[in-house]
């Protein structure tokens, strides 16, 4: 399976998706980051827009892969791929990250406008709801998106995709570690703090704790909206509002 996460705006948690939502969860997927600002980050292969002429020969040559496309190279590889015809179809899904502030929902409309002008189908594009407080209501916040959906169903759009702020995914970002693997993690690290002496290694040991512990309350909301996706069947278009 092929993924691409892509928005024009910036700030809507593409590679909080990429990296932990998708890629634990598409087997044998490796993440390509295509952003020519912060590239090369721990565990990822990093590509700038203007060489999309390697990223198809990548595409071709693998069988799933989880493309992260930075905000700063959207436009410029839209552009080429409307050079390279046809080359939308490399992937299976485009996965379009919306958050509730209104010019990010307008970014998000204009995203799934271009997409749809280039020909990728409405069955292969789906909306994930991010950064949504538990008491908010998504079919309230996300009015505007949901309504010209309602007119226009060009993406998949179901609201159980949804996730929410968590402080676990910026502090990821440092150790370069996804969610799964600090799950997979079984060190005692209470008995590790009460063994040393050192307040440092404690102070680190300490933060460890702290991330498996996020991150044990986070997984089932992970495999909740990748579950939500229906990734693995083709749809027909849809607002589905929960």
């Amino acid at each position: 399976m092929k993924v691409a996460v892509i928005n024009f705006s910036g700030n809507v948690g593409k590679t909080t998706i990429a990296r932990h939502l998708l890629l634990p969860r598409i087997p044998g997927a490796k993440l390509i980051s295509v952003e020519s600002i912060n590239a090369g980050e721990a565990g990822t292969k990093s590509l700038r827009g203007r060489q999309f002429a390697v990223l198809q020969e990548y595409l071709q040559a693998v069988e799933s892969t989880v493309v992260d496309v930075g905000a700063s190279n959207v436009e410029e590889l839209l552009a080429l791929m409307n050079r390279y015809r046809g080359s939308h179809e490399d992937f299976d899904h485009y996965i379009v990250p919306a958050v509730a502030a209104i010019k990010q929902q307008k970014d998000t409309i204009a995203t799934l406008v271009e997409l749809a002008r280039m020909g990728v189908p409405a069955q292969k594009l789906r909306l994930v709801f991010n950064m949504i407080d538990e008491a908010t209501n998504v079919a309230d916040a996300f009015r505007p998106l949901l309504a010209f959906l309602q007119e226009q169903p060009l993406a998949c759009a179901d609201t159980e995709c949804r996730l929410g702020a968590n402080e676990i995914y910026e502090s990821l970002k440092i150790s370069g570690q996804g969610v799964d693997e600090v799950l997979n993690d079984d060190t005692d690290y209470k008995a590790a703090i009460a063994k040393t002496g050192d307040a440092n290694e404690k102070l680190a040991l300490a933060r460890r704790l702290a991330a498996r512990r996020l991150a044990v309350g986070v997984a089932p909301e992970l495999d909740a909206c990748f579950g939500a996706l229906r990734l693995g069947t083709d749809v027909a278009p849809l607002v589905r509002v929960a």
